[in-house]
């Protein structure tokens, strides 16, 4: 039952993050960001959100800053749309899940490659 209640909760976050995200932010440091998944800490003091950006590296850093010095805005608009009896603080993490797959996507067609090369012979 507490697993499901902590899952509402992180949608709950997850969704209204994402809109304030898109409807309040003009900064041109933080470019295009996604909310990838908000996870909750089981007492509900902590949410960590896991974001990316559009774009290189630096992008990331930039952006990643802004979000970090805007973090209070974004947990008191929070705390206005969402009904809780206290917002979880917000850290802002960068979403790793795509680099990684594609890296390990690379791994997986160079033993192929090296595979269908030691066939040939």
């Amino acid at each position: 039952m507490a697993s499901a209640n902590l899952a509402k909760i992180e949608s709950l976050l997850y969704r209204e993050i994402t809109l304030i995200l898109q409807r309040d932010f003009n900064d041109p440091k933080l470019g295009f960001v996604t909310v990838s998944e908000v996870r909750v800490s089981p007492d509900l003091s902590h949410a960590k959100v896991y974001v990316s950006f559009l774009g290189k590296k630096e992008r990331n850093d930039a952006g990643l800053r802004v979000l970090n010095n805007a973090k209070g805005y974004v947990r008191s608009q929070c705390a206005k749309k969402v009904k809780l009896h206290k917002v979880p603080e917000l850290h802002f993490l960068i979403d790793e899940s795509l680099q990684e797959a594609n890296r390990i996507e690379e791994i997986i067609h160079k033993i192929s490659s090296e595979t269908e090369e030691g066939n040939e012979e």
